[in-house]
């Protein structure tokens, strides 16, 4: 049971997102602690396994990476309720529940002014706070609500436009996957609306002989992110672009080279590895 003196209001987040000065609520749920200081700790293959939390008492807590933690909001601030069901007020919405981020903050500011679903620029602002919500946040729940605002938008032959409403289908697929198949897979059809648009049956053709071939070898980023090991906000953003080529390729069902199950893999490490390099950033900030 949690002592009066908890925030009945903790919240979730990804252990590699904690950072100093946050408040984490302890083993056995019955006191909150400041956090001082967080590192990563790597297994013998590489991969990010513990984040190692040092406490305002000077002791250290090792939790596994993918956990979720409870942390007590980072200010106070009324939540803002969505019940006129616009874009703007869910945006609203997530906003004061995050009012820890910069980055939800930014993106809010500029959607909260007005929603236009023709105008690209607010529709990479929604792709990116459903990201940064899921992948720097934890927050899945927002993620998808932020995600629906598009992905019932249809394909209108405009692909520098589909481009980003696909990312949010792929995204939510994702989401879905596991707590609601069926909704998962509606996601998914979505996502394919574009595959079939050509309707002259050569073009449509060579078309799809394309797309295999994107599929089959998709752009990930490997050098890039090769070459940016050395800088945490650069490796970060590439990290982010193969992502969400995973995403899309999971979602779209995989190809003849990579399978669901080897994206599912990918897809994982990709989110640990993301989050990791938040932790280092902010840590070093």
């Amino acid at each position: 049971m949690i002592d009066s003196d908890v925030d009945a209001r903790v919240q979730p987040l990804a252990a590699e997102a904690l950072s100093a000065g946050r408040r984490l609520l302890l083993p056995g749920g019955e006191r909150t602690a400041e956090v001082v200081d967080t590192a990563v700790e790597h297994d013998d293959f590489g991969v990010p396994a513990v984040v190692v939390v040092t406490l305002e008492s000077g002791e250290t807590l090792r939790i596994a990476t993918g956990s979720t933690v409870q942390v007590e909001p980072a200010e106070e601030m009324p939540l803002i309720t969505a019940d006129e069901g616009s874009p703007e007020a869910l945006v609203a919405h997530v906003a004061a529940i995050h009012p820890e981020s910069p980055r939800v903050q930014e993106l809010a500011e500029r959607l909260t002014r007005g929603v236009n679903f023709k105008s690209g620029s607010n529709l990479q602002d929604i792709r990116d706070l459903a990201l940064t919500l899921y992948v720097d946040l934890s927050d899945p729940a927002s993620a998808l609500r932020v995600c629906d605002l598009l992905t019932d938008q249809p394909f209108d032959g405009n692909f520098g436009r589909w481009n980003l409403i696909e990312a949010c289908l792929a995204l939510a697929a994702h989401l879905t996957s596991e707590s609601d198949p069926s909704r998962a897979a509606a996601y998914s059809a979505a996502l394919r609306t574009a595959d079939d648009a050509e309707t002259d049956p050569l073009k449509a053709k060579l078309a799809a002989a394309v797309r295999q071939r994107q599929l089959n070898e998709p752009n990930l980023y490997d050098r890039e992110i090769a070459r940016a090991s050395d800088d945490p906000a650069v490796e970060k953003d590439w990290r982010g672009l193969r992502l969400s080529v995973l995403l899309y390729l999971r979602a779209h069902g995989g190809s003849e080279t990579l399978s669901p199950e080897a994206l599912d893999r990918r897809i994982g490490h990709e989110l640990l590895a993301i989050r990791a390099l938040g932790v280092r950033l902010s840590t070093s900030g």
